[in-house]
């Protein structure tokens, strides 16, 4: 099969599955609790090998202490790593959140940059925490999130065999549509928690079986 002919399968492919869980989720948004882009920023980077309901349960505490960047740079690392211990990997979060918060100070006091390059140069800032940035906060479609739900969804549907996140998100921009860049994560991480269970996936009940690789060898065996 030629590349062109693949990926307008995929294409067609990932538009329906699109259209499918739009109607199964029509209100899909960040699962973080959050009122400003630095609070979703502050709350992203805790959500690192941590899930968003723990991450939910920790923000209040360390939002009503540091609502902002310009109170948390001028946070103790000590008082910091109490407040989000529970969310694992405390101190290394706690470096982060500070010293971003530092940087967001100096050189963005006036709100948060909205290019890919200048929030990766912020600790604790990769890619996926920028895209959840760029995407829920500012509207701006620059890429794909793609967390443990999305890659392992993709792999499982057929829309990827890479096992890289970055690479996963390269091909996923190549035939989902850009205005569905960042509903697409989220379509798919709701579907992951609600249907498709890592352990024990529902497949007998899911909306998107017939365009699902692995849905349908499940069935069929």
């Amino acid at each position: 099969m030629k590349k062109a002919e693949k990926l307008e399968i995929l294409r067609q492919k990932a538009k329906r599955i699109g259209e499918i869980l739009d109607h199964e989720f029509p209100e899909a948004k960040c699962a973080l609790n959050y009122e400003t882009p630095e609070q979703l920023l502050f709350a992203t980077i805790l959500s690192a090998q941590c899930t968003d309901v723990r991450v939910n349960l920790t923000t209040p505490a360390l939002f009503a202490k540091y609502p902002s960047s310009k109170e948390m740079a001028k946070a103790k690392l000590k008082d910091v790593e109490k407040l989000i211990h529970s969310t694992g990997f405390y101190k290394n979060k706690a470096l982060s959140l500070v010293e971003c918060a530092k940087t967001i100070q100096e050189k963005y006091p006036d709100g948060l940059p909205r290019t890919m390059e200048e929030l990766t140069e912020l600790r604790g800032v990769g890619r996926k925490t920028a895209n959840v940035l760029l995407g829920d906060a500012f509207g701006i479609q620059l890429g794909i999130v793609v967390d443990t739900h999305v890659k392992r969804l993709t792999n499982l549907i057929g829309l990827t065999t890479e096992e890289d996140p970055v690479k996963i998100e390269q091909e996923l921009m190549k035939f989902v549509p850009q205005e569905w860049w960042t509903k697409f994560s989220h379509w798919l991480i709701l579907h992951g928690r609600s249907t498709c269970i890592a352990r024990r996936p529902k497949c007998e009940t899911c909306a998107i079986l017939k365009h699902c690789d692995f849905g349908k060898k499940e069935v069929i065996q």
